[in-house]
């Protein structure tokens, strides 16, 4: 029986992943880090910024993911986000740009709890980011 399922990754250019032979999957949910597995409950959340871990019987690819959207049904994981880069490609450079953004973003005087919460998360990120 195999233990492998569908996943597409999609953000606002184009469809950026499409695979059949994922293994599992972890992703930073609001509920926290979530690993899915084949035959998976179905679901439905939100993500926060963090890296989406997707293991295939290849080896394994991260991605680093600013928000989304994801749902899990019938062996079926869709992942929609409006900013993504795999970590492969992302080099130190673009990762000071992104950090010094939310930075940024955080300095602004009228900021709700929820955003300072995202912007501190996507800080911590790219902090750990920059690190490795």
């Amino acid at each position: 029986m195999s233990e492998e399922y569908k996943i597409e990754i999609v953000n606002p250019e184009k469809s950026f992943l499409q695979r059949e032979d994922v293994i599992e999957v972890v992703i930073p949910a609001f509920e926290g880090e979530m690993g899915i597995l084949k035959d998976h409950i179905p679901l439905i959340s939100f993500l926060k910024p963090g890296i989406v871990k997707v293991n295939l019987k290849s080896g394994e690819e991260n991605y680093y993911v600013e928000d989304g959207i994801v749902e899990f049904k019938d062996n079926n994981l869709s992942i929609l986000t409006s900013s993504i880069f795999s970590l492969s490609d992302l080099d130190k450079s673009k990762i000071d740009q992104l950090l010094q953004e939310a930075e940024k973003d955080s300095n602004q005087e009228k900021i709700d709890d929820q955003k300072r919460y995202l912007i501190d998360q996507k800080i911590n990120v790219l902090k750990s980011l920059s690190l490795n």
